[in-house]
């Protein structure tokens, strides 16, 4: 028995030394990843900054070039109206539409209910089909004996009296 109990001890250290390098192998390589990750990012955003600037530029040379044939306000208004017809036209094609769907979107969109309409109005029911999004509402107040209106009974609580249990 007690060649099996120091085995056994060595047998946990053994498995506790693997569980270590395990966890500094994992340590290391997220450690890595995350790394590369940060500088992708960096780049990423370098990259946008840079574009901001040279969008800017380019509407700046656009502005002045209109500049040269009409005055001034003209061209920043032209400039405007310009970029923003570019960003509408960017805006129309980031969001999915249902004529230029492709293979892989069509899934998606048969997967959504047709009375969901982003930027629509509410629809009637909830999305689960389970009953009313609000509650019903009655005509008139109880007790009035307009029609849909709730008649007050004996099972009716009325919140002066006590609550007492049987």
């Amino acid at each position: 028995m007690d060649r099996l109990d120091h085995l056994e001890h060595l047998d946990k250290q053994l498995v506790d030394e693997l569980a270590q390098v395990a966890r500094e192998t994992v340590r290391d390589e997220l450690r890595e990843q995350t790394r590369r990750q940060r500088r992708r990012a960096m780049l990423y955003a370098a990259s946008g900054a840079v574009a901001l600037y040279a969008g800017a530029a380019l509407a700046l040379a656009l502005g002045l070039g209109l500049a040269a044939g009409l005055p001034d306000w003209v061209a920043a208004l032209i400039t405007a109206a310009i970029l923003g017809a570019v960003a509408y036209v960017l805006r129309g094609a980031a969001r999915p539409s249902a004529s230029g769907s492709t293979p892989g979107h069509g899934a998606e969109t048969a997967a959504t209910p047709p009375h969901r309409v982003v930027g629509g109005t509410a629809p009637a029911t909830p999305p689960s089909g389970l009953g009313l999004p609000y509650p019903p509402m009655p005509a008139g107040p109880p007790g009035t004996g307009a029609p849909g209106a709730q008649t007050s009974g004996p099972d009716d609580i009325d919140p002066e009296q006590p609550h007492h249990r049987a």
